[in-house]
């Protein structure tokens, strides 16, 4: 079933099925806000403690305002001026309000972005224990859009858990959030002795990792309970793997960070420059299908 609900003053869509159940909130650029695998009542997100569902004007800092769940950043990262358009911290798309539409047992939300100008669209639906989304992105401006789009999944994790990712080569994306100071690539997962796939202690530590030259469009997140979320995306759209962790380094928050993404590095000047960037010429379109699907032992939490 697919049924709108209420969150203090933020409208929600709920999709549910016997294997799964997810919480979506259009009015916050579509993210999601809870989703559950249902035999087991295992809540596969994290969301943080401090912070009410609430959407955020548009232009406000990213972290100060970090709620979890799954967002997705829309057509930047980093504060940045692109192609002479200066966009806000995290883009455009995590404050937007998208129209919504229940047609049977999907979710259609749409919008425009008011500074890039390019549409967003996304159809999501449940299928047995996957959230599906059906994207299309595209540019009706009269000038091409270099941009970042990037999935941001803000999962709950626990001490052991592992995040998996057929990436070959890592790299530290800042050494101000990780735990290795070196910009060298090196063989994922493994560096300085430590096993960046392992979620450690909760130490006030951060990961903040490049993964590349993946194999296949799969990023997941196996607990040690035997819990698993899996997010399968297409490498030609999303061809590198970013991850953020953090292990209580970010105002006390543990959680670990799957975020496949179009472009690197984090700067969408430089990537255009020279890196993996994403780019839509007037009239151009993508269209793609994300999935993350979630199974968990009975009885887990």
């Amino acid at each position: 079933m697919v049924v709108p609900r209420r969150e203090g003053a933020v409208d929600l869509v709920l999709l549910e099925n016997d294997l799964a159940r997810a919480v979506v909130a259009p009015g916050i650029g579509g993210r999601v806000v809870s989703l559950v695998h249902r035999p087991s009542g295992r809540e596969f997100l994290w969301r943080n403690p401090g912070l009410e569902l609430e959407r955020c004007a548009p232009g406000s800092e990213y972290d100060p305002n970090f709620y979890g769940g799954m967002d997705e950043l829309l057509p930047c990262d980093i504060p940045e001026t692109i192609d002479g358009i200066e966009y806000p911290d995290h883009g455009e798309l995590w404050t937007l309000p998208l129209d919504r539409e229940i047609a049977g047992e999907r979710l259609l939300m749409a919008g425009r972005l008011p500074l890039s100008g390019l549409t967003y669209a996304r159809t999501v639906r449940l299928e047995a224990n996957r959230l599906v989304s059906d994207y299309s992105i595209g540019n009706p401006n009269d000038e091409a859009r270099a941009f970042l789009w990037k999935l941001h999944g803000a999962l709950a994790v626990r001490p052991g858990d592992r995040v998996v990712c057929p990436a070959s080569t890592a790299r530290v994306a800042d050494p101000q959030w990780s735990r290795r100071t070196s910009t060298e690539p090196f063989g994922w997962p493994i560096a300085d002795g430590l096993d960046f796939s392992l979620v450690p202690p909760a130490d006030g530590a951060t990961d903040f990792l490049y993964l590349s030259d993946l194999s296949e469009g799969r990023m997941a997140l196996h607990a040690t309970d035997g819990a698993r979320i899996e997010c399968d995306f297409d490498l030609a759209v999303f061809p590198c793997a970013w991850y953020f962790a953090s292990h209580g380094g970010l105002d006390g928050a543990v959680t670990a960070i799957l975020e496949p993404c179009t472009t690197m590095p984090i700067s969408v000047n430089e990537a255009a420059g020279g890196g993996v960037c994403a780019r839509l010429e007037p009239g151009d379109r993508i269209e793609t299908t994300v999935s993350w699907s979630i199974d968990a032992a009975l009885g887990g939490t």
